[in-house]
């Protein structure tokens, strides 16, 4: 059993790394707004003034270091700064950069930085993805991640960008899709090869073809694991590539040995055996608007679930769907998360689950963003102690933090469907909801 003074020295470490925490975002604050100052001390207006000149002549330019409508500052200035701060020329940029992006382009999410409610490098990474917006776009990501931006992950952030690109810049979205179809390839490195006789694949492909790949592969890892392999399952992927190379294409496998899913080979004129191509089921967990679905817009935003929540167009997700080789497309109505379902058995059934996948999308514990589809159902108030198997009373746990809840001290409750009160071994407490992560732990007190 863990002694008391032990208890006290980790929970004064819990402490002082918090208190440290908050000192470093002050201090990580206040370099950005003297970058602020710093530029707006050497904007350059105009390039015919003084200290700016021809680029080639060797002297000093303005430089564009932010997104659109931000000043040009001093390129020399810039570098005298990076290198107050032991920085690069380029790293110096970027920094100077993403401040006058935050105080100039995302006003609400730097008024947040500099008040203390919002982590620099929380507002960074925000502004490192509105660099490339219009002011329109950017202004609307400002106004709608402001209020949640201490609480949102990458993904989220993503979204409300491509939303952003997609409703303010259509022309700038069929821009970058069409280079994204231009950067696909697929390169098999066999100019180094590993002492182990191991090689790299490395490639990027249509998000379709990439589900259908993972399908197939995994197919035939399960099928290895039937037989008997006792690899990982790292291992029986990776060896499923080369079979699906050989030609040797997943089976349904059942217990009746059933091959349901593959034709059987045929017989050519020429006499070789060849097999059928086996059709495809495309399976997305598309979210669509009802606006979307009447105006039959191809640029409307679709959010596919099953592609870590990233956005697309809805002419995108038809094309994929559309395919000849699409054996057939299921379509589930829109889950009622008012519906109430129950039952007494601990097996949680599977439109139950969707009630909770659909809710929650993600596990529930403070920070973490696994797929609720990947995740656990937990029972809040266990099914031993007479807690019900329904949506209201499960959450997704991803297996980690589902051994953490039953095994290493943390505890929850639900307030209210798809919102929980997590409290922590030593006493930490967080709410945790669609909208993401709060700490409601008070700024711990400074040692007298």
């Amino acid at each position: 059993m863990t002694s008391g003074a032990t208890t006290l020295d980790a929970a004064a470490i819990l402490a002082d790394t918090r208190r440290a925490r908050n000192a470093e975002n002050a201090a990580a604050a206040r370099v950005l707004a003297n970058a602020v100052q710093w530029a707006r001390l050497h904007v350059v207006e105009d390039l015919d003034d003084a200290s700016t000149v021809l680029v080639e002549g060797g002297r000093d330019t303005g430089i564009p270091i932010a997104g659109p409508g931000a000043p040009l500052v001093s390129d020399f200035a810039v570098a005298e700064f990076a290198t107050a701060l032991g920085l690069s020329a380029a790293s110096g940029r970027t920094l100077v950069g993403l401040a006058l992006e935050l105080a100039h382009r995302l006003p609400k999410l730097w008024t947040r930085v500099q008040e203390g409610s919002l982590a620099p490098w929380r507002a960074r990474r925000i502004a490192e993805e509105t660099l490339q917006l219009s002011p329109e776009a950017a202004a609307y990501v400002d106004t709608q991640l402001a209020p949640f931006a201490h609480k949102t992950g990458p993904a989220q952030t993503q979204r409300l960008v491509d939303t952003a690109i997609a409703t303010f810049m259509p022309e700038f979205a069929a821009e970058r899709r069409e280079r994204a179809a231009d950067q696909r390839h697929c390169d098999v490195n066999t100019d180094q090869i590993s002492f182990a006789g191991t090689s790299r694949i490395d490639g990027e492909v249509d998000f379709a073809d990439a589900l259908d790949f993972d399908d197939a592969i995994s197919a035939l890892a399960q099928q290895l694991a039937d037989a008997g392999s006792t690899d990982t399952l790292d291992h029986r992927r990776a060896q499923a590539v080369g079979m699906l190379a050989r030609g040797e294409l997943p089976l349904d496998v059942v217990s009746t040995g059933s091959t349901t899913g593959i034709s059987e080979p045929e017989r050519t004129e020429t006499g070789r055996i060849t097999r059928r191509t086996r059709r495809r089921d495309v399976v997305l967990y598309v979210h669509l608007s009802e606006d979307a679905l009447r105006s039959h817009d191809p640029n409307a935003v679709a959010e596919v679930e099953n592609a870590g929540g990233q956005l697309f167009t809805a002419g995108q997700v038809a094309e994929w769907c559309g395919r000849p080789d699409t054996d057939r497309i299921i379509v589930k109505p829109v889950i009622d998360l008012t519906t109430h379902q129950s039952t007494d058995a601990y097996q949680v059934p599977d439109a139950v689950a969707e009630q909770v996948d659909v809710r929650d999308r993600e596990c529930v514990f403070p920070w973490c963003h696994r797929p609720a589809r990947r995740c656990d159902k937990d029972h809040t108030v266990p099914h031993d102690r007479g807690g019900p198997t329904c949506a209201c009373n499960l959450a997704p746990l991803c297996r980690l933090h589902h051994r953490m809840k039953t095994h290493g001290g943390w505890t929850y409750t639900t307030l209210e469907p798809g919102t929980y009160l997590w409290r922590s071994p030593h006493g930490y407490t967080w709410l945790r909801d669609q909208t993401g992560t709060t700490d409601l732990t008070p700024p711990p007190v400074d040692p007298p």
